[in-house]
């Protein structure tokens, strides 16, 4: 399936206080049915798939303009109730069929956790939809994989289940670049029931395979849209590698990703992922879609053809032509991070539009969104007399910077506003807050696999996570937050697991995930894609 960004996204709505008050509303057509725009109304009802209550507030209003703006177009909206699954939660011994108070400030330890904001006690009485982004940027990715290792073994201690994985609290997870091999690794599954792999075998991914993947020289580049473009404005070809060297290591990123998933594909997931790619051949975002997986095999891939294709950065690997598994549904792909850098804003959008296995789903404040970065790249600041006379080498940098870093941030201080009053209590994103530590890495740090660039990324992945937590406020500003990383993640998991210990005494279920109606042969996928791989 093709989902495109709105080419012309529509006018915010502008409020005024006369009686011909203008609205916004995202309004959707059926599933599998062309015309798929959003659209902006005047009448006080809304589209079947949404909320039928018009949104009076104005900060209500303001989260749907900005999603609807950042988002892309699925397809969603399933039909037949036998095909819904409602997942159990687990329970602790002892709980009252009331749940945990929805203002304790306690963990469900019983541990009051520092700098608890008076606001993180929020909770929604119809639930809230888990989420979790992680965004690209290659060896970076160790930051984001340290982060993923802590929080597990926070869901272990507040749960009191040494078995407890991510996959068991989180409802989606979305990816883009070495953020999607992270998503797809920590949802796929064999048997239907628990994870491959654990949050620590995504670090070990990274740290195992880097050898193999990158060039110890760091000459190539990978991290997402700042790196390639650094590598395209460095050679003006796009490739700061050889042929031979960018094809031996796609070949080994192909046999790693083999390996990892067999033939696992999108409906070998335990919950609703989201990983991106850029398609060459329509040029547009491309989303792969649990969801979509699910209405028809047309939207199904394997997960290592889609693990392939978001990290396909350009100068590093060769771009893939990818197909879904019965043939149908193809894209000529290249890295996630040139169209989606930071995915949470598509994760966000999924969920609003997703009504069938997000029923209860109203606005922001039924959301727990954690938004995972890979740190930022800012070496220097200049001004202009120093810039005013640069030509094409001397921009070349800084474009990197802005276009990758920046676009990272920008959805990140977007969904912020969006989520408005809810910002400290529902959304929260680690971030390395100190770029300069990066800078000083090195211009490759991307793509650097040496030991020594993994033990500082290591040092740094470990600073961020005492460095105080920074959130995004108005006028694209920070505020450093009382709280550090660790303790944010802490928090977070424990309000993971109170979420989980509320879904099993509530009336009305606040998830239903559609289920496969049965596996699809492997040995039939296997020959269809054989023979579309002959006829290239």
């Amino acid at each position: 399936m093709n989902r495109q960004y709105i080419e012309k996204p529509p006018p915010l709505a502008v409020s005024s206080k006369g009686k011909n008050k203008k609205q916004h509303f995202v309004n959707h057509t059926a599933p599998n049915t062309p015309g798929n725009y959003e659209r902006t109304q005047t009448s006080p009802a809304l589209s079947s798939t949404r909320s039928h209550e018009p949104i009076n507030d104005s900060d209500d209003k303001l989260s749907y303009e900005i999603f609807s703006i950042l988002e892309s177009k699925f397809l969603f909206g399933y039909e037949d109730p036998r095909l819904v699954w409602i997942p159990r939660s687990p329970s602790r011994p002892g709980d009252s069929e009331a749940g945990p108070s929805p203002r304790s400030p306690l963990t469900p330890n019983g541990v009051v956790i520092p700098g608890t904001p008076p606001s993180s006690s929020f909770r929604s009485p119809r639930g809230r939809i888990c989420v979790l982004s992680i965004d690209g940027g290659g060896m970076r990715g160790l930051l984001a994989g340290k982060s993923l290792i802590y929080l597990e073994q926070m869901l272990k201690e507040k749960s009191g289940d040494p078995n407890a994985r991510i996959a068991d609290y989180f409802d989606v997870a979305a990816g883009s670049g070495v953020g999607g091999v992270f998503s797809a690794m920590m949802f796929a599954t064999r048997d239907g029931n628990r994870p491959i792999f654990k949050a620590e075998d995504t670090w070990k991914f990274l740290v195992e395979n880097a050898q193999g993947f990158y060039r110890s020289t760091g000459g190539g580049g990978g991290g997402g849209a700042g790196a390639a473009i650094k590598r395209v404005m460095r050679t003006g070809s796009g490739s700061g590698s050889s042929s031979s060297s960018v094809t031996a290591a796609t070949a080994k990123l192909e046999k790693a990703m083999k390996a990892s998933f067999a033939d696992l594909t999108l409906k070998d997931t335990l919950k609703p992922i989201l990983i991106s790619c850029y398609d060459l051949s329509s040029t547009a975002p491309f989303l792969f879609s649990r969801a979509d997986a699910l209405e028809s095999d047309s939207f199904d891939f394997r997960l290592r053809d889609i693990c392939r294709a978001t990290w396909a950065e350009p100068g590093t690997f060769d771009p893939v032509r990818t197909c879904s598994v019965d043939g149908k549904t193809r894209c000529v792909a290249v890295g996630g991070g040139l169209a989606m850098s930071n995915p949470t804003a598509a994760a966000i959008t999924h969920v609003f539009h997703n009504k069938q296995e997000f029923p209860a789903v109203k606005g922001v404040e039924d959301l727990l969104v954690l938004s995972l970065g890979t740190g930022q790249l800012f070496e220097v600041n200049y001004d202009y007399e120093q810039v005013k006379n640069w030509r094409v080498k001397e921009w070349a940098r800084p474009m990197a910077r802005i276009s990758g870093d920046g676009s990272a941030e920008f959805v990140d201080q977007a969904v912020a506003m969006g989520f408005g009053p809810y910002r400290s209590s529902n959304y929260v994103r680690i971030q390395q807050a100190n770029g300069s530590r990066l800078g000083a890495c090195g211009p490759n740090v991307d793509t650097d696999p040496r030991a020594e660039n993994v033990k500082k990324l290591t040092e740094i992945a470990d600073e961020m996570l005492k460095q105080n937590n920074v959130e995004s406020v108005l006028f694209g500003s920070k505020r450093i937050g009382e709280m550090s990383n660790s303790e944010k993640l802490e928090w977070f998991a424990s309000e993971l697991v109170i979420e989980q210990q509320r879904r099993s005494v509530r009336a009305s279920p606040t998830v239903t995930l559609k289920q496969a109606v049965s596996k699809t042969n492997r040995n039939a996928i296997n020959a269809t894609l054989t023979l579309i791989s002959k006829e290239r």
